[in-house]
């Protein structure tokens, strides 16, 4: 019987712009709103994390799910 593997991939159900924190949420079984604020909130608080740049760079790194 083989394994069913996850793929980190954007999501085209729960996306809110490019489907980056939808596609997060649905590889780690959670919520995609709290991904979300968890992802505001750091981006925010952190001058050492460019959220844009790093949501820029996933969008063009991670597959789109079919």
């Amino acid at each position: 019987m083989a394994k069913q593997v996850k793929k980190l991939c954007r999501s085209s159900r729960n996306r809110m712009i490019a489907g980056i924190c939808g596609g997060v949420a649905e590889y780690f079984d959670v919520d995609p709103t709290v991904v979300r604020i968890g992802y505001v909130i750091i981006s925010v608080f952190s001058v050492a994390f460019p959220g844009i740049l790093v949501y820029l760079i996933a969008w063009l790194l991670m597959p789109q799910d079919f």
